[in-house]
């Protein structure tokens, strides 16, 4: 796929990924249970077990076969806490099949993993990793689960839409872990806005504000660095989420969730964000150099105009939601429940588990060979909100046709190794720079085609 994408580009090329969903059901999930799929597990953290562990929930026949991470001592901790779990809800122990020789650690882990020949495997590595993980399992030829969000940079969202077409040549099976895609409530609902419940969308609110996370262990991890326990390097990776080059930052890393929605309902992606942000309350290096709150305002094709807000604020009051608001009524939405508010008042019945439907979906996608390639759907999503934060970092307007044919913004470290890893200055609106990369991708006669390309498809602003 080229990489020079406009807005028009990318619906005619998702355009035909079509996504079969349903309830979990014996008479689907399980359709072909006997089938036996081989499962390795990349990125051995809290989520990546929980996937692991999700999807032998889903479905039998799964043989749990190899496992990766950087650290050793996470895949131990994984390793044990699956075998504990599947005890505790007596699930098929012999689903876990993974003995130490199939157990890896290191940079190279993810390669050692595909290397042992799993059918399926789930990457779960922080973000940043997860185009390079993905280009891995592709060009492997294995189905994959991907936790959101799929990248972290400009450059990271055109590897993933590259890699997903290449899926698609394949005949490879494609599920992300915005989870809403898969839950009953959001699909009802999202039926009723398609057959005109609400009338005429005409705007949109999401939100993600919350509390503080990891707070203990950003300063646990913080000892471990200051005693020299660490490298940087090791550092920055085991506390990842608060380092914008492994996360995106939270905006990207978790608020993409309520982001995907409102892409979902609109049936399209933003032309183009205006945010601010800030980090206020979480100031201590322990916090990296991630903000701790944002406010954006998306602008759709057709001019419609759409609010995002999320932070991870102690003492904020809790809000994780998305209104659709249309001429005829508003649909509100969250992982707990679905209605319709209006004419066509509707309430949605409780759904079961998305984080176990999800892989209910894509074990029967593989097993009935169902067209399923959710790359596309993750990768706009994903580009949505790191527009979003390129905004607020920034100060400025930013386009998604500049961003994508134009930014040469790489997180991608010099070297994947243990040691130093300078830790770049938190973004101050107004003052850092909208194009960060001292080396144009693919040279500077492509980069000033790219450019000269985003200059004529709208009045977007370039640095």
């Amino acid at each position: 796929m080229n990489h020079l994408l406009s807005r028009r580009d990318f619906v005619k090329r998702t355009a035909g990924a079509a996504v079969a969903v349903s309830a979990i059901s014996p008479s689907l999930a399980f359709a072909a249970g006997s089938d036996r799929l081989k499962v390795g597990l990349i990125g051995c953290g809290g989520r990546g077990t929980g996937a692991l562990l999700n999807l032998l929930e889903a479905a039998p026949g799964i043989d749990f076969v190899a496992m990766g991470d950087l650290f050793p001592d996470r895949v131990a901790s994984s390793l044990e806490r699956i075998n504990d779990t599947v005890a505790k809800k007596e699930l098929p122990t012999e689903a876990v099949q993974v003995p130490p020789e199939r157990q890896f650690s290191g940079f190279d882990a993810y390669q050692k993993v595909l290397d042992c020949d799993p059918d399926l495997v789930i990457l779960a590595a922080p973000p940043h990793f997860r185009p390079r993980h993905f280009e891995a399992a592709v060009e492997a030829g294995k189905h994959v689960f991907m936790e959101k969000p799929v990248a972290v940079d400009p450059a990271g969202i055109r590897k993933i839409l590259e890699l997903a077409g290449k899926a698609d040549q394949k005949g490879l099976r494609v599920v992300a872990g915005t989870q809403r895609r898969h839950q009953q409530h959001y699909l009802d609902i999202m039926e009723r806005i398609r057959d005109g419940a609400i009338g005429e969308i005409v705007a949109a609110q999401c939100y993600w504000n919350m509390g503080a996370l990891w707070v203990e262990a950003a300063r646990n991890n913080l000892d471990h660095l200051i005693a020299g326990d660490w490298t940087p390097m090791e550092y920055q990776i085991r506390n990842w989420l608060f380092h914008v080059w492994l996360s995106g930052d939270h905006i990207v890393e978790q608020h993409v969730h309520n982001i995907d929605v409102v892409n979902w309902s609109l049936d399209q992606f933003p032309r183009q964000a205006m945010g601010v942000g800030g980090r206020q309350a979480r100031t201590q290096p322990q916090y990296g150099n991630i903000f701790d709150h944002f406010a954006v305002e998306f602008e759709y094709a057709n001019g419609l105009r759409t609010q995002s807000m999320c932070c991870q604020i102690e003492g904020s009051n809790p809000r994780v939601e998305e209104r659709i608001v249309g001429t005829k009524g508003t649909a509100v939405l969250s992982s707990t429940s679905g209605r319709i508010l209006g004419p066509r008042a509707y309430e949605a019945p409780e759904s079961p588990n998305p984080y176990v439907q999800e892989h209910a979906d894509l074990v029967r996608a593989i097993r009935q060979g169902e067209v399923l390639n959710e790359a596309y759907t993750v990768a706009r999503s994903t580009a949505s909100a790191i527009l979003g934060r390129m905004s607020a970092y920034t100060g400025r307007m930013v386009g998604w046709d500049w961003m994508m044919n134009a930014s040469e913004l790489d997180y991608t470290p010099e070297a994947y190794a243990f040691g130093t890893h300078p830790v770049q200055p938190v973004a101050i609106p107004g003052t850092t720079p909208l194009v960060q990369a001292a080396t144009p991708a693919g040279g500077p006669v492509q980069a000033a085609k790219r450019l000269e390309k985003a200059r004529h498809a709208g009045p977007e602003l370039f640095s």
